[in-house]
């Protein structure tokens, strides 16, 4: 139990908008790894249904077959997209929550300033430690989660491709 009080410790040296990063931050790691949830266990049971429907299909050139092959490709590519998108907006929000809680840091060392004046370096102390550990929360978060969205970005367009190849019109 330990562990929770440092936690709490950080996020109350932190200031409030730590808070909204540790939000975001499990937000981030719920989505992603939803993401990979899907793309490892999910994906491959769409993709062979799909395929059995195409593979069913008695004619495979004509106008309405090229328009139930959309069909079936853009019912996959939905759900693979889902939730994909909004990993690296999550990801460019951390940073910009981080500067959120450095400004708010600041505004604490000049207010201590305005009531102590600049004499007193412990009273100042907080609202630099406030404006720093949002800044370097939001930018090692994002860091780290850069990689996953790059992967899942990757794997989104190779499995895209290999849907799109295994509906192939010519077969």
């Amino acid at each position: 139990m330990e562990i929770f009080s440092d936690l709490r410790d950080f996020l109350d040296k932190g200031g409030d908008v730590l808070y909204a990063i540790l939000f975001l931050s499990i937000w981030l790691c719920w989505l992603i790894l939803e993401r990979y949830y899907y793309f490892l266990r999910e994906n491959p049971h769409h993709v062979a249904v799909v395929t059995t429907v195409w593979e069913g299909l008695e004619d495979k050139s004509s106008w309405f077959a090229e328009v139930e092959r959309k069909k079936l490709i853009s019912q996959v590519e939905i759900e693979m997209l889902k939730n994909l998108k909004i990993i690296p907006v999550i990801i460019a929000l951390l940073p910009m929550f981080g500067l959120l809680g450095t400004v708010t840091g600041m505004i604490q060392v000049f207010d201590v300033m305005a009531y102590l004046g600049s004499g007193n370096p412990r009273a100042m102390a907080d609202g630099v430690s406030a404006a720093t550990i949002p800044t370097m929360s939001g930018m090692v978060i994002a860091l780290i989660a850069i990689p996953f969205a790059t992967q899942l970005d990757r794997r989104y367009k190779k499995e895209f491709k290999t849907l799109t190849q295994a509906l192939d019109i010519r077969s």
